[in-house]
């Protein structure tokens, strides 16, 4: 215990991939053709908000997921702590924090009531990050959480993707299954003969066929494992955009040290599997630009214009994407201004909380949703089911419409979390002749205003000027 905790001061300032590390858009976009999966990729936009958790035995450090252990000199992989001065030993010692891993406090339950409470619809879960460790019961490799190795697996729940799509499913939760594409404790990503120089494949797979064909089918498996026996799966969020074809007539993604490689893992054969399972399923095989790239996902980032094909946002609540202990969180008025604008722009956000290695969130964390419930149950209506619209933003004031009918929400932000109001607020408008009724959400008062042009004019009354029950935003309700 006394060693963990020295290793957790010591990695408790970290230099987070949040901030350091942000995958970058396709530019181009190949919408399905398969009327299973555009109908559930049409109801999935239509639920604009959903938890993202990164979880694995390097919460037991609190460090970054994965990447220490990427022997690549970024800000994102530097090893620090007792074991960080030889890369041999560090890795070890990451490795041995399978055993050790017990996370005793693991209820998905409870997860599940703050998550809905707060508004969120759909869930996506690290199933296997990047170092390989799994967070399910795969029959493809001992180095997973169920193994006898790590103390967790005694516990009745310790096939925690399970249990986690369970819990969210029985909530009415889309699920989704996040999977690491490269996998760095498989021998046959990884060959343990050459050296590991960054994060991809250590050996040619065109000079060595049957070792590659050994992952290809390791990864299939593993996949086919999520899609047969964890229930309904709606989304298979694949990450690790570097392992894909080769194509020399593309400029190398700025996000892969090496593009001299062909680490093509047949997404078609996985791709005819998973839906062969789960109909409809959406596949994300994010920033490998193609027909397996459902919808895109800018990380750490929000487009500053409506982008013309499904995309979503993940980002972290926090400053890391796994657990550190006292991460700096995003208040519940950055959160609810962050959702805002990517709904006004037409996509989804996925916010990422990272369990700590006890098996639950930092109570941090269930306070921020809580805010963010309250300010759901006034103005969740002007989220949900909703499009953008011109002018999309002018200044503080953002804009959605209701897909059903003509009616436009002009969200004005807030910048504290209690709201005052001018005397007169002017929200432009664009092509809209004539308006026939404007509410505020969150008050019974009668509003009086005006069209004059482009501009609504509407007055606000004295008494709610300044004292309102409002938080983050004044949500007007035009109807047209």
């Amino acid at each position: 215990m006394k060693k963990l905790f020295i290793i957790l001061i010591l990695f408790s300032v970290q230099v987070s991939r949040a901030a350091a590390q942000a995958h970058t858009m396709s530019k181009t976009y190949v919408a399905p053709s398969d009327p299973q999966v555009q109908k559930k990729l049409a109801d999935w936009q239509d639920l604009k908000f959903g938890l993202f958790m990164h979880w694995g035995t390097y919460s037991q450090w609190g460090i970054v997921e994965s990447w220490s252990i990427c022997p690549e000199d970024e800000g994102w992989t530097q090893r620090k702590g007792p074991y960080s001065a030889n890369y041999n030993t560090y890795v070890k010692a990451y490795e041995n924090l399978q055993t050790t891993f017990n996370p005793t406090k693991f209820n998905p339950e409870k997860w599940v009531t703050a998550a809905k409470q707060a508004g969120m619809k759909y869930v996506v879960f690290t199933t296997k990050h990047h170092d390989g460790f799994c967070m399910f019961d795969t029959k493809q490799t001992d180095y997973k959480i169920t193994s006898t190795k790590t103390p967790f697996s005694t516990n009745p729940r310790s096939n925690v993707a399970k249990e986690i799509f369970n819990a969210f499913r029985s909530q009415d939760f889309m699920i989704g299954a996040y999977f690491s594409k490269p996998d760095w404790h498989s021998e046959n990503y990884w060959w343990p003969y050459f050296p590991s120089k960054d994060r991809n494949v250590n050996y040619d797979p065109a000079k060595y066929p049957e070792r590659w064909q050994k992952f290809k089918d390791y990864t299939y498996n593993q996949i086919q494992e999520l899609m047969t026996d964890y229930g309904r799966v709606d989304i298979l969020w694949l990450d690790g955009g570097w392992v894909r074809p080769q194509k020399s007539e593309s400029k190398p993604d700025e996000m892969l040290p090496s593009d001299k490689y062909n680490q093509d893992i047949d997404m078609a054969k996985i791709a005819s599997m998973g839906r062969a399972k789960q109909p409809g399923l959406i596949v994300v095989d994010r920033t490998v630009t193609g027909e397996y790239e459902n919808y895109t996902t800018p990380e750490q980032e929000v487009p500053n214009k409506p982008l013309d094909h499904p995309w979503e946002t993940c980002m972290t609540m926090g400053n890391s994407w796994s657990y550190v202990p006292n991460d700096h969180y995003k208040s519940v008025n950055q959160i609810v201004q962050l959702l805002v604008k990517i709904v006004s722009r037409g996509g989804n956000l996925l916010m990422n909380v990272g369990p700590g290695p006890d098996g639950d969130w930092d109570p941090v964390v269930y306070n921020r949703l809580a805010g963010i419930s309250k300010w759901m149950q006034v103005n969740g209506e002007g989220i949900y089911g909703s499009t953008s619209i011109a002018p999309y933003s002018s200044d503080n004031i953002y804009y959605t419409k209701a897909k059903s009918s003509n009616t436009i929400y002009a969200f004005q932000l807030s910048a504290t979390d209690n709201v005052t109001l001018n005397p007169t607020v002017n929200i432009p408008l664009d092509n809209i002749s004539s308006v026939k009724k404007v509410t505020l959400l969150g008050s019974k008062q009668h509003l009086k205003w005006k069209l004059d042009g482009k501009q609504l004019i509407v007055s606000i009354p004295a008494s709610l000027q300044k004292v309102n029950t409002l938080q983050q935003s004044a949500t007007f309700k035009i109807e047209y």
